[in-house]
């Protein structure tokens, strides 16, 4: 099996509020990430796509074809956007970094095979800070 991952970065904003809470419990739980005006993170994307090479290429996936589809399918969707506000697929879920990487695994695990018949969806690891990310794997 081998892996072949792809990384891409976007910009967004968002907050940690849970609208049935108090303003005093959202700000001891989420802190400064509760903050009313919002705040924003340099995001960090890896998509990893797994599979046997394909014979007639080489390839477990065109890696050119695999960031045109990220891109677009979740790059253009986020980059430069308030993640509570401006997302539809995020709407109604809290903005944290691990409701995020589920709704984008949904969305490239549907498009994924419109690109490549020999590999599958791996994993994603979003970056939210240098030091904090989140790894899935569908499970």
């Amino acid at each position: 099996m081998v892996y072949v991952s792809r990384k891409e970065h976007f910009n967004a904003a968002h907050k940690l509020y849970n609208p049935q809470w108090t303003k005093e419990k959202n700000v001891e739980v989420f802190g400064p990430c509760a903050n009313d005006n919002w705040h924003g993170h340099n995001f960090e994307l890896i998509v990893t796509v797994k599979g046997m090479p394909d014979p007639d290429t080489g390839f477990v996936v065109d890696l050119k074809q695999l960031s045109n589809l990220i891109r677009k399918e979740v790059v253009d969707k986020l980059d430069h956007k308030n993640l509570n506000m401006d997302v539809d697929f995020m709407t109604g879920k809290l903005a944290s970094c691990e409701n995020l990487i589920i709704e984008i695994w949904r969305i490239l695990h549907t498009h994924l095979p419109t690109i490549t018949e020999h590999g599958m969806l791996h994993s994603l690891r979003l970056y939210e800070t240098p030091r904090n990310y989140v790894d899935y794997f569908g499970e």
